[in-house]
């Protein structure tokens, strides 16, 4: 009797790509940062991580399961990272109208963020958030925003853009909340925010890589900036599904892969110039691995960031304050219970991990005696 290999990777993958594509990888031009991340993405799941040998407790059926990388730019390791950010933040929605806001870097910035990463994105948050800070304190409140970067566009260009989450209104200088408006409109106007943002921008390039500002400058200032907001969101529950979809992304998902063969990728993606209509894409292995690449951020760098009255230091002193002046009923964090996933073979039982290997394999001592174990349990039924 064998035992049952998990299998994590699914027809078409990037892990794929990388394995097509090798050693030609190092002609790529890529720096070492994003070399050890796509060795991360190219290993996942797979024998070169070591794994672990799960036993059912229903059926008592055995399974061989790879690690994981970990590494946030990987399309397989995104998961349980976005459940448990967003169960964290569940507990601090207030019941106050909360709006989804987009600031877009113009494609004039594409070279200096090549070039840069690090300097371009942290301008971009700075910049976002002191446009809506200024805005706020006009209204004569704190503002609060949570900031997710994103960096791609569908078709894996470069395309540097926050996605927001704005609460409407803020705290005032007694700790109480106030709407800002309750028409259903947004907060500020979108224009006057656009010419904020790209002045702040501006600024701040000039400031800390003056050479840079003055090569694009005519670009900067003779195209209009986009600042895009929707409407309110139609309950907290809205929030969070908002949080789900955009907090963990990353610049392709392997269920976007149609089909990997000696030379090619082909994707899928929406062209949101024809309303979103879905095409697919052709690139050869190198084209689209060095797409992939620009989108792996630097080292540390923070991507999901938290402002204001949504800061860490702000809701760790005054939060709780506030929820009791709105008469919200916070939940105890529920005791995390260690997670046991699904036998895939009964599909009612849970899977417990008996032992762990590393990139040698399980050994055959160990593999054997549990297999022979198995054996007298009661068989599976699928």
């Amino acid at each position: 009797m064998q035992p049952q290999v998990a299998m994590e990777r699914g027809q078409c993958e990037v892990a794929h790509v990388l394995e097509k594509l090798g050693n030609k990888i190092e002609n790529l031009g890529l720096n070492t940062w994003q070399l050890r991340t796509l060795s991360a993405v190219r290993r996942c799941r797979t024998a070169a991580l070591g794994g672990h040998i799960d036993a059912c407790d229903n059926c008592g059926k055995i399974s061989i399961s790879y690690n994981s990388c970990r590494n946030r730019h990987c399309p397989k390791c995104q998961g349980k990272n976005r459940d448990d950010w967003i169960q964290a933040r569940q507990s601090e929605l207030l019941p106050v109208p909360y709006f989804h806001v987009v600031f877009t870097l113009p494609d004039s910035i594409n070279s200096l963020a090549m070039q840069d990463p690090r300097l371009m994105y942290n301008i971009l948050f700075e910049s976002a958030w002191e446009t809506i800070k200024t805005f706020g304190k006009k209204k004569e409140v704190q503002s609060g925003m949570i900031a997710v970067l994103h960096t791609w566009g569908q078709n894996l260009s470069l395309h540097p853009h926050l996605h927001c989450i704005v609460p409407g209104g803020g705290v005032d200088k007694n700790g109480n909340w106030q709407n800002i408006r309750g028409d259903g409109k947004f907060l500020f106007p979108v224009k006057a925010l656009s010419k904020v943002f790209r002045a702040k921008y501006c600024e701040k390039l000039k400031e800390r890589s003056p050479d840079n500002y003055t090569k694009v400058k005519k670009q900067l200032w003779e195209k209009q900036w986009v600042v895009f907001a929707k409407k309110p969101f139609g309950s907290p529950k809205s929030v969070i599904e908002y949080l789900g979809r955009y907090t963990h992304k990353i610049a392709i998902s392997n269920n976007r892969i149609q089909s990997v063969d000696d030379k090619n990728v082909t994707f899928t993606y929406k062209d949101y110039r024809q309303n979103g209509f879905k095409k697919q894409m052709t690139l050869t292995h190198e084209e689209f691995i060095r797409r992939f690449a620009m989108h792996i951020l630097p080292k540390r760098f923070v991507k999901i960031r938290h402002y204001g009255f949504l800061s860490s230091n702000w809701k760790r002193e005054k939060l709780k304050l506030l929820q009791e002046k709105l008469k919200v009923k916070v939940l105890e964090k529920a005791e995390q219970k260690p997670f046991l996933p699904k036998c895939p073979c009964c599909k009612t039982g849970n899977l417990h991990r008996i032992a762990v290997f590393d990139q040698r394999g399980p050994p055959p001592e160990v593999s054997g005696w549990y297999l022979s174990d198995s054996q007298s349990s009661s068989p599976c039924i699928s």
